[in-house]
């Protein structure tokens, strides 16, 4: 498939439809674009072998959403730089990363060389995995693939496709309520300012009107309908508490707002087995 161009710097940001196509060429060349930066701001906060659920610290090795992982296989969807796939082969997980990303899979195979965890990496579309059916027993994503995409039950029906029965699908995502909210991490931002029903998405637009980068609003009802649509179970919801002494402010996420609203949505899904 072709590359979009790159897509400096926005000439305008609207609240408008996006159809599911323009939407994944817009994430894939953003994300080409701010691999490098992205992966330099939020390094320490991600880590280099280190599967964090969102900007509030939470790691899969305090959390334990996925279960046992040694001598498991793992697919680990809009991987990024890969690292929550690498901690996963640190620990004894035979895990794949998959990103829609050149730009982030080039930032990861850096990662690989710095940290000695290499991890197998595909550059794919979420939905479409480029992997065989029933073929893996946990998938995982931390704000990976699903907020960039307008068609999520793709992504949830792929999912459930490359599962074994009875495996586990693991993905977390802003949490719904601060679309409703400011993206500002001071007073600001605990005003609301639009409705939470409104599922138009963010879009940013090029001087030509294409959408350079878009990041989709599901309520907490569309995400459960999404994953219960594509044959899932939803065992679990985790909403990550801010940990008291975390200082770190990351785009709109703050210890202020951090206290008083929830800033991620952790969805811990199950494929029944046969």
């Amino acid at each position: 498939m072709e590359a979009p161009p790159p897509p400096g710097p926005p000439a305008g940001v609207a609240r408008t439809d996006v159809d599911p196509a323009e939407a994944a060429a817009a994430a894939r060349g953003w994300w080409d674009a701010e691999a490098g930066a992205y992966l330099a701001e939020h390094r320490a906060d991600l880590g280099d072998v280190a599967l964090v659920w969102g900007p509030e610290g939470l790691a899969e090795q305090d959390a334990g959403l996925l279960g046992p992982v040694a001598g498991r296989r793992a697919v680990e969807v809009g991987c990024g730089a890969a690292q929550g796939a690498r901690w996963l082969r640190s620990r004894g997980c035979d895990a794949v990363g998959v990103d829609v990303s050149a730009g982030m899979l080039a930032a990861a195979r850096r990662l690989d060389a710095e940290t000695g965890v290499p991890v197998p990496l595909v550059q794919a579309d979420a939905r479409a995995l480029p992997l065989a059916t029933s073929s893996v027993d946990l998938a995982c994503s931390a704000y990976g693939a699903l907020p960039f995409v307008a068609d999520p039950r793709t992504v949830h029906r792929e999912v459930a496709r490359v599962l074994r029965p009875g495996g586990l699908w693991v993905f977390s995502v802003t949490h719904p309520v601060r679309w409703c909210l400011p993206d500002d991490p001071g007073p600001g931002g605990l005003r609301v300012t639009s409705s939470y029903f409104d599922r138009t998405p963010y879009v940013e637009l090029d001087a030509a009107g294409r959408a350079t980068y878009s990041e989709h609003h599901r309520t907490v009802g569309d995400h459960v309908r999404d994953v219960v649509a594509a044959g899932f179970r939803l065992v679990d919801l985790v909403e990550p508490e801010w940990p008291a002494g975390r200082t770190t402010t990351w785009g709109g996420w703050s210890p202020l707002r951090g206290r008083l609203v929830p800033g991620t949505a952790v969805f811990r899904c199950e494929l029944p087995a046969a």
